[in-house]
């Protein structure tokens, strides 16, 4: 029998298999793993004070490492803690390993206080892999399994429950890493069907997502909607996009349904490249749920299992476009703003001031729509959207993505009522000593909620209505908050002094803050 636990032979598999970055917020259960984190110093242990953080900032670390980290989850209430940012995770086809701690075997007969079904709760996040180790020697083999199917074409979250007895018993034995299976080449005959329906002479839009968003699947979407005259848009919340000077710039599907439906107005083909059907994302009395035009006829050019970039570049060939024909984003920058801070404002800034190479992890909400049309020609930068559409991801997610590329400066786009979902993050981000600026939008309202309290036709809002959508009453100093979790701080109040304190802020090293005071929305 081997001399080593389980835990430690779970650590030394994962490394073995590529993972070295636990996001962490351990219990009981879990302290066998934590101890044998000092005897694999390849395993990097990064603490979360909450476990929606830990998952957020492996979905972070996922979009720009392009490899899974690791989560360490307490039990079935760990686990629900997490369920916010692992469904954005989900949504956003990232691969990630849950490692959730779990009582002892023969512990779990007594029902003790925190027992729960763990395994039902995790398949919510989890549909495609989920499982629950049994014995110490075949932890290694089910570790090397769950990377395997995390790595899975395009990814994905898998969950491995791990009770304690498997994790502190001897016997354990470091796994061989098993290879996960390639990206799927896209069949000749499904390139001819949508080259002929892109040749029909017929209005075409192509709607590209996923692994379509960057610059090689770019580059060939650009070429094909130049040689048909195609609308190329791409989904609403991109996982990452990468754009900037030199990269065709593709325009992002409209949140409100009535806007997308006007985007593909007389389309009568639509070609889906590693994206959905266009859906919108609440249903509304008198409004459609599907978006796709009537008359429009839809039609899949490869999911997210395939080579999508090389399904794109074979569509190219296969019109005849020509290989020069992507048409690329000139570079320019918006001036530095003056006069009143607004949300305007702030993107004008973000646009002028990006370096080059950044991270932007954008959960502006309502107050970030210009922020894409004004950093559209900066330098070229990663943007990360919010998925899955739960809030509280930014902040763990421009943590993640920091931790992934600490080369790299990460922005934060953040408005106020999300940010106090995770806020949390900013003491990892000071901990870790990462590179994340973050612009936090207070506008002292959930500005997206009252909007949306108009669009579903609900009565004209009384004052317990507006109250639960106001954040003053009182007022929250971000800044006493930021500069307490140890995030130097600072409050802008005119669009000078933003441009001033983001410019400083750029240049430094190390996690900033600056609490943008924008107007209130309704």
């Amino acid at each position: 029998m081997s001399d080593i636990n389980g835990a430690q032979a779970l650590i030394r598999t994962l490394v073995a298999c590529g993972v070295d970055t636990c996001f962490a917020n351990p219990g009981t259960s879990e302290m066998h793993f934590v101890a044998a984190l000092d005897t694999v110093p390849e395993m990097r242990g990064v603490l979360g004070l909450f476990e929606g953080v830990a998952t957020g900032a492996a979905d972070g670390y996922a979009r720009l490492a392009e490899r899974p980290a690791v989560t360490l989850l307490h039990l079935g209430p760990g686990l629900g803690n997490g369920l916010a940012n692992l469904h954005n995770a989900r949504k956003a086809r990232v691969p990630m390993i849950n490692v959730v701690g779990d009582h002892a075997t023969y512990h779990k007969q007594y029902d003790a206080q925190l027992e729960s079904d763990i395994e039902t709760v995790a398949h919510n996040v989890s549909p495609g892999w989920v499982r629950t180790s049994q014995y110490t020697a075949e932890l290694g083999r089910d570790a090397a399994e769950a990377v395997a199917a995390a790595r899975t074409p395009p990814g994905q979250v898998a969950t491995l429950i791990l009770p304690a007895d498997v994790s502190w018993s001897p016997g354990g034995d470091v796994a061989t890493p098993v290879e996960p299976p390639a990206r799927s080449t896209v069949p000749a005959d499904t390139i001819d069907a949508v080259a002929k329906a892109v040749r029909s002479g017929e209005p075409v839009g192509l709607l590209v997502g996923g692994a379509a968003l960057r610059q090689r699947g770019l580059m060939a979407a650009a070429r094909i909607a130049a040689a048909v005259q195609a609308r190329l848009l791409c989904e609403t919340f991109p996982a990452r996009l990468e754009r900037g000077a030199g990269l065709p710039a593709v325009e992002r599907l409209a949140y409100l349904g009535e806007f997308a439906l006007g985007q593909m107005a007389g389309l009568r083909h639509l070609v889906l490249v590693d994206a959905k059907a266009p859906v919108s994302f609440f249903a509304y009395p008198d409004k459609p749920s599907y978006l796709v035009p009537e008359g429009c006829e839809v039609h899949v050019l490869a999911t997210g299992g395939d080579d999508v970039a090389g399904a794109l570049e074979d569509l190219a060939e296969a019109i005849g476009a020509a290989a020069d024909g992507a048409a690329v984003q000139p570079a320019s920058r918006p001036a530095l703003p003056t006069g009143e801070l607004t949300p305007d404002a702030i993107a004008q800034a973000v646009g002028a001031l990006l370096p080059e190479g950044a991270v932007v992890a954008d959960e502006a909400n309502t107050s970030g729509l210009t922020a894409p049309l004004h950093t559209a020609g900066a330098s070229r930068h990663d943007w990360l959207c919010l998925t899955g559409g739960a809030i509280g991801q930014g902040l763990p997610v421009a943590t993640g993505a920091a931790v992934a590329r600490p080369d790299r400066k990460v922005i934060a786009l953040q408005a106020d009522g999300s940010a106090l979902y995770t806020f949390q993050a900013l003491w990892t981000q000071a901990r870790e000593a990462l590179d994340v600026v973050t612009v936090l939008y207070n506008n002292r309202s959930y500005a997206i909620l009252n909007m949306e309290l108009n669009r579903v036709g609900a009565e004209p809002p009384g004052p317990k209505a507006r109250s639960l959508l106001d954040l003053s009453d009182p007022n929250i100093d971000f800044v006493s908050m930021a500069r307490g979790l140890g995030v130097p701080a600072t409050r802008a109040t005119t669009a000078a002094e933003l441009s001033d304190q983001l410019a400083r802020a750029l240049v430094e090293p190390g996690p900033a803050l600056i609490e943008a005071m924008v107007p209130g929305f309704g």
